[in-house]
Parts: C-alpha cells; structure tokens; sequence
C-alpha cells in the first residue's frame, strides 16, 4: 500500500493531534490507497480502450447542437445499454460531436468498471484482415467481441476494402445480443449499401444493428468551422439532416421494440 504509507505519518500526527479517531486515520489510509490505485486503473483502462485523447460528457458543448436532448445523452450515461448489451447509433455530419459523444459514454463506461475498445472502421477491417489472412481470425474476432462495449468510429468516411464488409458483418453477429456497442456515422442507413459495398451484407448488419437500438440523431453545423461562420450556413446547407428508415423486419419471431427517445 505504498500510497497510504506515503500518507501514514500525517494521518499520525493528526491523529495524536486529536484531530482524527483512529477508525478515521485507518479509513482515511484505505481511501488514499483506494483513490490513488483506482485513478491508476482508469489510466491504464483508458490507453487499452483506446480513448485517448480523453473527451468527457461534461466537456461537451450542449449549447452548440441543439437539436441534442441532453436528457437522452445523461440517460445513455447511465450504462444501462451496456447492460442490455444494445447498439447506439450516432448519426449526424462531420464535425457534430459523434465521435465525442461515443468516447464520452466510452469514458464513462471504463470508470464504471466496464471493459471498452474503440477503433474507426476502417481500422477494424485492416485488423480483422490482416487476422485472416495470418488464420487468426476467429482469435481476432474473440479479442474484439470480449469488450463490454465496442465503439466503431467513423462508418462512411473511407471506403471498405474488398472483403471488409463480410469481416465486419462476423464480428457484429458474433456480439450480437452478447456486448453493446455505439457507433458513429456521417451516412443514413438507406445508404449503408453504398458505403459497405455490398447490398446484402448491409441488409444482413442492419438487421442486427437496429434489432436492440437506440439512433441518435444530430443536426447542426460542425463544431470545428465555429471560428468561421461565414462558412457554417454552407456546410449545413451540404448536409441534410440523416433520417434513418425503419429497422427490417426479422422473420419467426416478433423483434423487440426499438428503444427510442420514449424508452429514456
């Protein structure tokens, strides 16, 4: 316990000050030992997870996107997602605030406790290629699928290599209904097709990723051209508000209903 022993002599002389019990100097001892070995664990489960640079809910600016209902994201952080192993979709342009929302809730979920990996798409796809063709791909995919959360980042911005599609489709069916995940796209689903490259393959993801969902819309200007706002009208005139369709009908049995706003 070398950080209560850092802390023993002054706990000590407060404590034959009479300032403190001695069930208070040995509690005040277990909590700088405890404190100091929890912010270690943070640090180390954010540089696994892959969420540095850090970026917190608190540190996000709600007033810039109002069409955020900040409720909805302070619900979310409550983790019960994680529990019930669902999808968060964050949809929206660039610049938006996707990929700090995903990290935020993914920094939440590691200091709850809670296993967590993020990567872009397109470095997932190299990954889980580079895997199959070393045949070590259903290692790779375990690796991945382990995590109480998954957050892939980026789907639509870069283009799917040949084969990526179907890798990608592997590691979502096998987490499907096992771990949760978010993910962040600049792309409505209708365009999924386009952006994996295969139209089947995108119907079969879809089919998963909306079955247990919860679709976060954003739609605002991007939060980098702040300093410009000669140049925001443009870029919000570029990118039209995403509207996802409905989710696809799964055969045999009824799917279970679609949490939304209401469900938060």
């Amino acid at each position: 316990m070398p950080r209560a022993l850092e802390a023993l002599d002054h706990t000590l002389h407060r404590l034959e000050q009479g300032e403190i019990t001695a069930v208070e100097a040995i509690d005040a001892l277990l909590s700088e030992e405890y404190s100091t070995r929890e912010t270690r664990r943070i640090d180390v489960a954010l540089k696994t997870a892959r969420l540095v640079p850090i970026k917190t809910l608190e540190g996000f600016e709600f007033s810039f996107q109002p069409s955020l209902d900040r409720e909805r994201i302070a619900a979310l952080a409550q983790l019960d997602f994680v529990r019930r192993s669902e999808v968060v979709h964050f949809l929206g342009p660039p610049g938006t605030g996707k990929s700090h929302l995903a990290t935020g809730l993914g920094v939440a979920a590691v200091k709850a406790g809670r296993s967590v990996y993020r990567a872009t798409l397109a470095d997932l796809i190299e990954a889980l290629s580079k895997a199959e063709r070393e045949g070590r791909l259903v290692d790779k995919i375990r690796f991945y699928a382990r995590a109480s959360l998954l957050i892939v980042d980026e789907i639509g911005y870069l283009p799917i290599t040949q084969g990526g599609a179907n890798l990608f489709f592997q590691l979502v069916n096998a987490r499907y209904e096992k771990g949760a995940m978010i993910l962040t796209s600049n792309r409505g689903f209708a365009e999924w097709g386009e952006v994996f490259g295969d139209p089947v393959v995108a119907t079969a993801l879809l089919d998963r990723l909306l079955h247990h969902a919860v679709v976060v819309q954003i739609e605002g200007a991007s939060y980098r051209l702040r300093g410009h706002p000669d140049l925001i009208l443009g870029h919000m005139r570029a990118n039209a508000p995403i509207s996802p369709p409905p989710p696809p009908r799964r055969r045999g049995r009824a799917p279970k209903a679609i949490h939304g706003a209401a469900g938060l």
